[in-house]
């Protein structure tokens, strides 16, 4: 599943080439790329014909477009979901879902493609008052640690107080947002910490060294334009991110650790695989 830098290159690519721009009309070609519109499709169609799209934004893993003072439409990619600007011209893609064309001379289209059809688009409301039309289904969303906002000193009270172990706390999005599979084992590697670290034991020098490297392992895969292990992952322009190349923890089983040389395993968990290096993230003794 996309992670936050993956999602942050899509909202760029937004920004640039959909902000601004005026809906002519809103095709929904499957029901299922709107089910989270409980208003149903003609509504989810009529809410944005017409409507101008404001800027792009992010919380996590949602991107949102303000439509008006009101409502925001709000994306989420799931597994497969891919937001396309493309020429009007091209063809439809096979797994096409929502279709956007413009009331403009630009001559292309945002085009919502899905495979799997686990992400999807809705408009929803906005939180009262909220500069950026942040949609109020994803007030609960904790901010990201590439967010101004961001607050560690609250972060780490959280981790202390929630009293489980540091890679599930990663992937709380009501804690801290954006942190999927990938990028947490690629920190918590960074950082020399086991995945069943209890947070509990977590100091502050040791949270603030975490979120050092959390947005660092960001920055360089927003560098690469994000991690492709597929073709399903692509920017607006239909080109995939390098960044895969890089990783030294995640998807490197058996391969040598690049500090100490151990090979590096991988264990199941949670319904997928974590992976570090035994020399450099010892067993805590606590989950031992």
């Amino acid at each position: 599943m996309p992670e936050l830098p993956e999602v942050e290159v899509v909202r760029r690519g937004l920004a640039r080439w959909v902000s601004g721009r005026k809906v002519e009309a809103a095709s929904v070609l499957h029901l299922r790329a709107v089910r989270r519109h409980l208003a149903g499709p003609e509504d989810f169609s009529g809410a944005l014909k017409g409507a101008e799209i404001g800027e792009a934004h992010r919380r996590g893993k949602y991107l949102w477009l303000p439509l008006t003072e009101q409502h925001s439409l709000v994306a989420h990619l799931g597994m497969s979901g891919q937001l396309l600007v493309q020429p009007a011209t091209a063809p439809a893609e096979t797994h096409l879902r929502v279709r956007l064309t413009f009331a403009d001379t630009a001559g292309t289209d945002l085009r919502f493609v899905d495979q799997r059809t686990f992400g999807g688009l809705s408009v929803h409301e906005v939180v009262p008052g909220a500069e950026d039309g942040l949609p109020a289904v994803l007030a609960h969303i904790a901010r990201d640690p590439l967010d101004d906002a961001f607050d560690e000193d609250a972060f780490h009270g959280a981790l202390r107080r929630k009293r489980t172990t540091i890679k599930r706390a990663l992937l709380d999005q009501s804690l801290i947002s954006g942190v999927g599979n990938i990028y947490a084992d690629e920190a918590l590697w960074r950082t020399r910490l086991h995945y069943e670290r209890p947070t509990a034991t977590m100091t502050r020098p040791r949270t603030a060294e975490l979120v050092t490297h959390i947005r660092a392992v960001m920055g360089d895969a927003l560098a690469a334009g994000g991690t492709s292990f597929d073709s399903l992952y692509v920017n607006v322009n239909g080109e995939s991110g390098y960044f895969d190349r890089s990783l030294d923890a995640y998807g490197r089983e058996d391969e040598p650790c690049r500090r100490c040389g151990t090979p590096i395993r991988r264990r199941p968990w949670m319904n997928r695989s974590s992976y570090f290096c035994p020399r450099c993230q010892p067993v805590p003794r606590t989950a031992s």
